[in-house]
């Protein structure tokens, strides 16, 4: 006599039951795993700061990490201050005057005094390091519009000059001579630092 009596099968102890949600309860646990995920993530990574337009840095305190203190001339190429930059905040704290003698560099040590030479036509003036900069390859120092007048830069905009540092903070609060006050103590055009030009 057959039994009609319907029977389920139980598992037994150690058989792999793999338990099938009904699909509205899976979505729902998948939704809120993805909410979890994502105030965790939100939370941990830090925000990204707006990107800038300016190609200087964004923090006037940034230093370059490494500071050229040698007092060593170089060569390379000048140029000086778009109107944009004009009052805006130098890396020293003060602002753009283009009627100083301030000058950017991304190696010297603020508040650095330096000979800076047009090599096309001999013109030289003495300039203090106030901000960072130019960030453009070859580039060694950006100038004032003053100063850049007066060097005959202007009219081409960029051209290659030779830097030499006269006064060169040292870490130890000291000041070092340089290239440039070497010159002048060989006999070569006496500085006038404050006024930013050759005493000739």
């Amino acid at each position: 006599m057959e039994n009609n009596l319907h029977t389920t099968a139980r598992p037994l102890p150690g058989d792999d039951v793999h338990v099938r949600l009904p699909r509205a309860r899976r979505f729902t646990l998948q939704t809120l795993l993805l909410v979890v995920l994502s105030c965790f993530l939100s939370t941990a990574l830090p925000a990204q700061p707006a990107a800038s337009t300016d190609t200087r840095p964004a923090s006037s305190s940034t230093a370059p990490r490494h500071l050229d203190r040698s007092g060593k001339s170089r060569k390379g190429e000048a140029s000086y201050y778009g109107r944009e930059f004009y009052k805006k905040e130098m890396a020293d704290g003060t602002p753009m005057n283009p009627q100083s003698n301030a000058a950017a560099s991304k190696t010297l040590p603020l508040g650095t005094k330096a000979r800076v030479t047009n090599l096309k036509n001999g013109n030289s003036e003495v300039v203090e390091i106030r901000d960072r900069g130019p960030y453009v390859r070859d580039r060694i120092v950006d100038l004032s519009p003053k100063t850049a007048d007066k060097l005959g830069l202007k009219k081409d905009g960029v051209v290659p000059v030779e830097v030499k540092p006269v006064e060169v903070p040292q870490a130890d609060g000291t000041v070092k001579p340089g290239a440039g006050m070497q010159d002048a103590q060989r006999g070569g055009a006496p500085v006038d630092a404050q006024a930013g030009h050759s005493l000739r």
